[in-house]
């Protein structure tokens, strides 16, 4: 997650924690899963089912969606959940390789290197299980478009510190609590819930990580780099979101997608949920001054507050 080091954590004298590391890898150890297995890859899939909780579809609460058939309704949530697993797929692997720079000189020994291995093999999992997830789902290989891709090339080759694990936090937040409403959700075809349930119980370690060390680089952060990284975060979390659902699904659920895109950029439906779903994460970043003014206006447009 972090990319630049000193000299001295180069060497593996990374300073010490308060012992983080060490519980995240002994809860690994107690409750991690194997989508192979705790997944139902086999049973066929059932259209009498949603793929995601209705009311965070980006059509939920317009006109359009008034039309829609319940037939519709639901092909429409289940390509919508196939395109946020291809974005989740798209910045797990910016994710893995920052982690891997990080910790690439380090001491292999110690609680904190082997946790960041751990988290890699979580991702490495998950990002399995969403290509598997979409396919079953019946949708394509949805991929962000061509600036997204590229400016998430730059950031994992420029993010560190703050920087890295905050904006890692910020996609895994969002992630959380749309995942959180979607596994309880009968509605929701089964083996996404399982996949939702998994993800959520894993990456609950990975964001109590992200916080503590974007608190832990933040504690030598200048005033100038704090700003720089605060905009950068926000930058990062405004590619990443407004990424999540790519144009195509409207036309592969069958519907029109210019007027589906024209009345999903004005829901203030989807909108409002997406600000709830960010409150813990903004009161966050605020909290270790992260929301300067230039950040707020990426986050904003982002309608994450």
């Amino acid at each position: 997650m972090a990319i630049h080091t000193s000299p001295s954590e180069a060497a593996g004298n990374r300073p010490s924690d308060d012992g983080t590391a060490r519980r995240l890898l002994d809860s690994s150890a107690r409750l991690s899963y194997d989508p192979l297995t705790e997944v139902d890859w086999d049973t066929p899939l059932d259209t009498s089912f949603h793929g995601a909780s209705p009311e965070w579809s980006t059509l939920y609460g317009t006109a359009y969606w008034d039309e829609l058939t319940d037939a519709q309704r639901k092909a429409l949530t289940r390509q919508e959940a196939a395109s946020v697993a291809s974005t989740g797929i798209w910045f797990e692997m910016i994710l893995q390789q920052m982690v891997l720079r990080d910790i690439y000189a380090k001491d292999p020994t110690d609680d904190t290197v082997q946790w960041a291995l751990t988290e890699i093999a979580d991702e490495c999992r998950h990002s399995i299980m969403f290509a598997r997830g979409a396919k079953k789902l019946q949708a394509p290989a949805y991929r962000p478009h061509r600036v997204a891709l590229e400016l998430g090339r730059f950031f994992k080759t420029v993010a560190f510190g703050e920087a890295a694990y905050a904006a890692i936090l910020v996609a895994e937040e969002v992630l959380d609590v749309m995942q959180r409403d979607w596994m309880r959700d009968e509605r929701v075809v089964p083996f996404v819930r399982t996949i939702n349930n998994i993800h959520v119980v894993e990456e609950s370690r990975h964001m109590k990580f992200a916080r503590d060390e974007t608190r832990r680089h933040l504690a030598r952060a200048g005033r100038l780099r704090r700003r720089i990284h605060a905009l950068l975060i926000a930058v990062a979390a405004y590619v990443i979101v407004t990424s999540m659902v790519n144009r195509k699904v409207y036309a592969n659920a069958g519907l029109d997608e210019a007027r589906a895109l024209r009345e999903a950029k004005a829901n203030e439906h989807h909108k409002s949920m997406m600000r709830a779903s960010c409150s813990g994460l903004m009161e966050f970043l605020d909290s270790v001054g992260l929301l300067t003014r230039p950040a707020l206006f990426f986050y904003q447009r982002a309608h994450l507050i």
